[in-house]
């Protein structure tokens, strides 16, 4: 059995994502230069969101681009034998760029390692920024989010689940779940 509370709420995500669309334009000056990468899945949705508030708020449309880091993965064998790999969708020129790099949740920092290998392979950017809505903790790695839309405290015995209505078909919602014996998200 487990147990689950929710952190977030459908209107604590929307906010979370506005300000961080602040403090991104805030901290870059507005949207010169300025491109906005998602990882897939969830960082993808997020980084479409964000670039609908930079839109909001400045009028200005930013690219935004897809990433799918599954080639760069340091525990692709432990994935699975035969690994799904999806495009990349980056149809823009990063070099020189200032890059927002989009996740959802932040845990050991693995994932934005391999994130950051595969922007690398596809050009020289200005700079990389990273944002993320939830930040765990947790850290393997010297990474840590320029924009968070929560810091929540968890034991290595707790998942942090991100619902979007595009990808789960229910309303948005951080929940944190306790493990159970037998449960492995």
């Amino acid at each position: 059995m487990t147990t689950s509370s929710k952190i977030l709420d459908q209107d604590a995500v929307r906010r979370a994502l506005t300000r961080i669309a602040h403090e991104i334009l805030e901290k870059n000056k507005g949207t010169g230069d300025l491109c906005i990468v998602g990882i897939r899945t969830r960082g993808a949705v997020l980084a479409e969101r964000l670039k609908e508030c930079v839109c909001q708020i400045e009028g200005t449309e930013v690219p935004v681009g897809i990433l799918d880091i599954t080639l760069y993965r340091d525990d692709l064998t432990l994935v699975a034998t035969q690994p799904v790999v999806r495009e990349t969708s980056i149809n823009f020129d990063i070099t020189g760029k200032r890059l927002v790099l989009v996740d959802d949740v932040l845990f050991t920092g693995r994932t934005i390692r391999a994130a950051l290998d595969a922007l690398i392979d596809l050009g020289r950017p200005a700079s990389i920024q990273l944002a993320v809505l939830i930040d765990r903790g947790h850290r393997e790695l010297p990474i840590r989010a320029d924009y968070v839309g929560k810091n929540i405290p968890t034991s290595l015995d707790q998942n942090v689940k991100v619902i979007l209505e595009e990808v789960d078909n229910k309303t948005d919602e951080v929940v944190v779940k306790e493990r159970g014996n037998k449960e492995h998200e």
